[in-house]
Formats: C-alpha cells, sequence, structure tokens
C-alpha cells in the first residue's frame, strides 16, 4: 500500500472546503429554483392585476412565496458552515 501522506490538517482543510461547497450550493440552487417559479408566476400576477386591479394583493402574496425557498436555503447554508 502506498502511503499518501494525509495529515490530519488536509482532512480538516478538506472537511471545511466540501462543507463551504455544500453551503454554496444551497443557496445557488435554491436562488435558481425560485427563479424559475418566478418566471411563471410574475407573468401571471402581471396579467391578473392588468383585468382586475382587486387581485394587486394576491397576486403580490402569490409572487412573495416563492422567495421563502431562498430563505430555507440560506438557513441550510448557515447551519453548514456554522
Amino acid at each position: 500500500m502506498v502511503d499518501v501522506g494525509t495529515t490530519l490538517e488536509m482532512v480538516q482543510a478538506s472537511q471545511a472546503g466540501m462543507s463551504a461547497v455544500g453551503a454554496g450550493l444551497a443557496v445557488g440552487l435554491t436562488g435558481v429554483g425560485t427563479g424559475l417559479a418566478e418566471m411563471g408566476i410574475g407573468a401571471a400576477a402581471v396579467g391578473a392585476t392588468a383585468e382586475n386591479r382587486d387581485m394587486f394583493g394576491l397576486a403580490l402574496l402569490f409572487t412573495v412565496i416563492p422567495e421563502t425557498i431562498v430563505i430555507f436555503g440560506l438557513v441550510v447554508a448557515l447551519l453548514l458552515l456554522f
């Protein structure tokens, strides 16, 4: 067997790096998913508001709901880092 010479410091640095990659993926992928969801919801909300001004509050609520997914991704990232 060949000794690669991995030390404790190298293993800890690798674990910290992988944790940072996981945190970045948690925030990045939730942001992409939210953007894709907002694409359809935003167009429908503008159309509904253009037809009936009373729908503005409901349209705004439906537009804001996917944003909570990014907050969940941020919480997961913070849990991974700290």
